[in-house]
């Protein structure tokens, strides 16, 4: 996307920089308007570095990294749980930076920023080391046997982090968070429309005392993007995003060849059996699909509920719904505030004219309200099916579609007919159903009787599958991306391996023997050639009579 340079006219506005070697670094290629979607104004600025810049940002990193990586997992942690003191100190002043300029209520900034903020920060502090601790290998092979082998997870060195608008602290530090721990340097591109979310993390773990590089936060034109990416320090990259992005990233990043880590878009089903709880259904199936104006990767949205309790499901949904108050998050209560930007209200807009178009009813809202900034009304479509945008493509916004199916069958089948893959719940009270629910929905997350919480949840790890993206993160799994695994052994024996030189008749006979002393499917065809084996003078070079006795289960 072009960046809108801020002209001179308005210097009146704060200006925010980047953080690069723990220091603010005014940008040399032009300023960013911070722009409120309560009012479609602009209330601050961020300068941009140039390419020049974003690559001192990347250095900065590399010179930090190997010390980083060389403190123990219990120092980092310190500046990790340090880092969560001065969120907690500030948590009030971040929910209303994130209000002002992301749109979500100050209340549900708290919820669901600031609070899975702290228990990752906590989560991490106290679980990396577990996580990625040397795992010890024990050989099957019985050749083999004799040493002394492990895998150890080590850093990547500097990872690039490329976060969204729609969750800007919590996807930015929860996965700056866990590179850390693991021990590598972070340079972290937030998104254009939250900027300076992104610049307040850089602030934070400078007064959590992070050592001078191991944390660089660049706002940058979204056309540097690639040269980042590109850049041949860069150990991995980390996008989360849409599909689209992640396509480029994907591309980008093979230029050298860097792993990448990709959390995409969903359009995640939700399936109301005909034995739910509809009134806990309803509730939480509004809550996942119109909390964050509908702007999370995760939100419900596609509901398909068992036709025996469709239209007694659908009467909850819409009174629910219409209890529901919007408005400017900085003005007044409301669950409901504005999107965070113009043009993903205009996707909103759009799959809802192409579902009317086609034959949906719109049961509640449906259209956009007179007035500033870019709010858009929770809306209820019915009368959908699969020939609709809205049922195929993510909304991203505050749309649920409601469609009625003949029985389970037909809810589990059009849910996996999707090329996302990323969440997915079902509502019901029985066990046997919530278990063919949790097998056979495709999706890398599956909640029973609830929705989206998971994501808060350090210790589980979540990813999609199919093109909502590649990698996990959270949890023992979304540490390990965030390491390299390293296979390492000792050889405890003295003198030659059995299969070096020299060759000869002696080997040969040695390995015709080997082979079928290990392998053969009779016990008896085992035993005589393992007799064989131990009239051999290689065999006891290499194991002995000690090794073979610890070891007997390697030969049956």
């Amino acid at each position: 996307m072009a960046t809108v340079v801020e002209s001179p006219a308005s210097p009146a506005l704060a200006t925010h920089h980047s953080w690069v070697g723990n220091r603010e670094v005014p940008g040399r290629a032009g300023a960013r308007p911070a722009i409120s979607p309560a009012t479609g104004e602009a209330f601050a600025r961020a300068s941009l570095l140039d390419a020049a810049q974003a690559s001192e940002a990347i250095a900065a990193a590399s010179a930090a990294a190997l010390g980083w990586r060389a403190l123990s997992f219990q120092e980092r942690g310190a500046i990790l749980l340090r880092a969560r003191e001065v969120l907690l100190s500030e948590a009030a002043d971040i929910a209303r930076l994130i209000t002002r300029e992301q749109g979500k209520p100050p209340a549900e900034a708290h919820a669901a920023e600031i609070f899975p903020s702290l228990e990752t920060l906590k989560h991490l502090a106290a679980h990396a080391e577990q996580a990625l601790r040397d795992e010890p290998v024990v050989s099957d092979v019985l050749l083999l046997a004799h040493k002394d082998a492990r895998v150890v997870y080590e850093p990547f060195g500097v990872v690039l982090v490329i976060t969204p608008w729609n969750y800007p602290l919590f996807m930015a530090l929860s996965t700056v968070a866990a590179a850390l721990a693991a021990g590598n340097a972070v340079v972290l591109k937030p998104a254009p429309a939250t900027t300076l979310v992104g610049l307040k993390l850089g602030e934070i773990f400078r007064k959590a005392g992070l050592p001078d590089g191991v944390l660089n936060v660049v706002a940058v034109d979204d056309r540097l993007a690639p040269a980042l990416v590109e850049d041949p320090r860069i150990g991995k990259v980390v996008f989360i995003g849409s599909v689209g992005t992640g396509r480029k990233v994907m591309t980008s990043a093979a230029t050298n060849v860097t792993p990448v880590l990709l959390e995409l878009g969903g359009k995640d089903p939700a399936i109301v059996c005909r034995d739910a709880d509809l009134d806990r259904a309803a509730k939480g199936i509004v809550w996942g699909a119109f909390m964050n104006a509908g702007q999370t990767c995760v939100s419900v949205e596609r509901v398909y509920v068992e036709a025996p309790v469709a239209e007694a499901f659908l009467g909850k949904v819409l009174e629910e719904t219409r209890k529901l108050r919007m408005g400017d998050p900085l003005a007044g209560e409301v669950e409901i505030g504005p999107m965070t930007m113009e043009r993903q209200r205009a996707i909103v807009e759009d799959h809802v004219a192409d579902a009317l178009a086609h034959g949906a009813r719109a049961e509640t809202g449906g259209a956009r309200p007179k007035g500033p900034g870019f709010f858009y009304p929770p809306t209820v479509l019915t009368n959908v099916n699969h020939d609709m945008r809205a049922m195929r493509d993510e909304t991203f916004g505050p749309l649920l579609p409601i469609m009625a199916v003949a029985d389970l069958d037909e809810a589990v089948r059009l849910a996996n007919d999707s090329e996302y893959g990323l969440t997915a719940s079902g509502w019901t009270r029985d066990a046997t159903t919530a278990a063919r629910l949790q097998r056979e929905l495709r999706a890398g997350v599956v909640t029973i009787n609830d929705c989206i919480s998971s994501l808060a949840e350090p210790a589980a790890p979540y990813g999609g599958m199919k093109r909502s993206g590649i990698g996990r993160s959270h949890g023992v799994l979304g540490l390990r991306e965030m390491t390299q695994s390293k296979f390492v052994s000792r050889d405890r024996s003295r003198g030659s391996m059995v299969w070096w030189y020299p060759y000869g008749a002696p080997f040969e006979s040695f390995m015709t023997a080997a082979n079928p002393a290990l392998h053969a499917r009779s016990l008896v065809a085992r035993l005589r050639h393992q007799l064989g084996l131990a009239a051999s003078a290689r065999f006891w070079n290499r194991l002995s009579p000690l090794d073979l006795l610890r070891n007997l289960d390697k030969l049956f």
